[in-house]
């Protein structure tokens, strides 16, 4: 099991760091997409921020990957496949079975470290509890 985590941490990883790396330098010829989706990508790149946050994002999550810190990378990650899977389902279904190989790594990758996730799915007590009411959290005076 401890071989197919680092596989595909490994295989996810590249994956991530390549594309958020393409995004800035564009080595990568870009296929032909359907009129919808390239007006997709028109609105991400005409907001001027977008598209850089996204490529950014998939560099980031991808080397936390590759440095062995799975379960915030995925977190990281997670939005964007989301995403990625939204966008070949549908804008361009030609892309799909890539999006879920990508998908069913994260999903492999966030179970086999789900007890990191576990804390944050649990009930939460309120800030005050934590710290205490002011009388506890108060330094104790002498009583006169």
């Amino acid at each position: 099991m401890k071989t197919a985590v680092v596989i595909a941490r490994t295989l996810l990883g590249i994956i991530f760091v390549v594309f958020g790396l393409n995004g800035f330098l564009q080595f990568l010829p870009q296929p032909e997409m359907p009129q919808a989706a390239v007006a997709f990508f028109g609105g991400l790149a005409a907001s001027g921020f977008m598209l850089p946050t996204l490529f950014a994002t998939q560099l980031v999550g991808g080397a936390l990957l590759l440095l062995g810190m799975v379960p915030l990378g995925v977190v990281i990650l997670a939005p964007v496949i989301v995403h990625i899977v939204e966008f070949h389902v549908f804008l361009a279904p030609a892309g799909l079975p890539l999006a879920i190989v990508v998908a069913a790594l994260a999903m492999f990758l966030a179970w086999t470290h789900r007890p990191a996730y576990r804390p944050l799915f649990a009930a939460s007590l309120a800030p005050s509890a934590l710290m205490g009411t002011p009388e506890q959290s108060a330094p104790a005076r002498p009583r006169a």
